[in-house]
């Protein structure tokens, strides 16, 4: 068997995809977030009369901004729940490389 003793590149390979991965989750929950504060905005704009707007962020306004966050994460569900699948199969993939490349004792 001609194994390459050295798995170093595979594994960097492997770890930059998972840190991939891992950026394009962030990515997609903060782009909810910020679609959840414009609705939030927005709604509170709707409420108030123009000429009248409240400076401060009420509890109803956190509530609202809660109720759309989960709104949008229900819609992109299948898009999350695909990446996280993909990182944990990344996650299992490092960890069995590691556990292969880890020096076996020395039998004395």
């Amino acid at each position: 068997m001609s194994e390459p003793l050295d798995r170093r590149p595979l594994l960097v390979r492997l770890e930059t995809a998972q840190a991939e991965t891992q950026r394009y989750l962030v990515v997609i929950e903060r782009q909810i977030a910020a679609r959840a504060e414009r609705l939030t905005i927005t709604d509170r704009a709707k409420r108030w009369p123009h000429g009248r707007s409240a400076l401060s962020w009420t509890n109803a306004d956190e509530r609202l901004f809660q109720q759309h966050v989960a709104e949008l994460a229900l819609a992109r569900r299948g898009e999350i729940d695909a990446l996280t699948r993909k990182l944990d199969r990344q996650e299992a993939a490092i960890a069995e490389l590691r556990a292969r490349n880890r020096p076996s004792p020395a039998w004395r």
